[in-house]
């Protein structure tokens, strides 16, 4: 009888893990970082929980169904998907040109690209009013000369939402672009296809997936943003006034339609992690 018939599990030294069925849970784990773990676990999950908790389910219905409520969600919505697009129009090109081309200073670029990420959004709102505003270096003449004026706009929102949420896109992009084999652009240019036709024929299926994945990152980011929108766009509702910046009104006057309001956001937030589960919520 060998020693898997005796004890149901194979040899460490000769077979392979050992699995037994009284496994402890954390075996091994020094204590010392333990506890800090478990600490650090409850310090994120406890807000959640105390925002359910505190949700008045009761009145749950009446508040997700009025008026203000479905205004500020069709705005949101419309503009988050908005940016995500116009971030996919010049956000994969900058991604390719970061991930396929040499030129000086692509470490600056890069820098500058990923700025927005640790960028406080009431600046990145600033920095959007000191160039696109009326009297901005480039939005004078926007106005001026087309009559185009983004600040406290609808438009407005989905400029800034883009500025703040186009980095994730450039980012899931460009690590995919790198991931890619570039010998398959270059079989696709040695048998007549131009530089884009490779991009487009080629590439693109290739990177698929990591546009995908920048797209949802993008558009959740898009759709919790509120520093730089309520700087440069405002807060007028029906015109500006996003999800975000409604929560923020209404926990002033009525805590219990932030709390649905804040629901809202957080189911959306549960549904773009179970979109990408297969990327970060997978288990070895």
């Amino acid at each position: 009888m060998t020693s898997l018939d005796r004890t149901g599990a194979a040899d460490p030294l000769k077979g392979g893990p050992r699995r037994g069925r009284g496994r402890r849970p954390f075996k091994g784990v020094p204590l010392p970082l333990l506890l800090p773990a478990l600490l650090g676990l409850a310090f994120l999950i406890l807000p959640l929980v105390a925002l359910l908790v505190r949700a008045p389910w009761s009145t749950l219905p009446e508040q997700l169904t009025s008026a203000e409520v479905w205004q500020a969600l069709r705005l949101s919505l419309v503009c988050a998907t908005a940016a995500t697009a116009l971030s996919l129009l010049i956000g994969v090109p900058l991604a390719w040109l970061l991930a396929r081309t040499e030129f000086p200073g692509r470490g600056l670029v890069r820098a500058l690209v990923t700025l927005p990420l640790v960028l406080p959004p009431v600046v990145g709102g600033v920095a959007l009013l000191m160039a696109l505003g009326r009297n901005g270096i480039v939005g004078q003449w926007l106005d001026s000369w087309f009559g185009v004026t983004l600040p406290f706009t609808t438009a407005g929102v989905i400029v800034a939402e883009t500025f703040v949420a186009m980095p994730f896109l450039v980012i899931s992009v460009e690590g995919t672009l790198r991931a890619a084999d570039p010998r398959y652009e270059e079989a696709a240019t040695t048998l007549g296809a131009s530089r884009f036709t490779a991009f487009r024929r080629v590439t693109l299926p290739l990177i698929a997936p990591g546009i995908a994945a920048g797209a949802v990152l993008a558009w959740a980011r898009a759709l919790g943003e509120f520093g730089a929108t309520i700087t440069f766009a405002g807060n007028f509702p029906g015109r500006t006034q996003t999800m975000p910046l409604a929560v923020y009104l209404a926990l002033q006057s009525d805590p219990a339609a932030a709390i649905a309001l804040s629901l809202v956001l957080l189911a959306v937030s549960i549904a773009v992690l179970a979109g990408l589960r297969d990327r970060w919520m997978t288990a070895s």
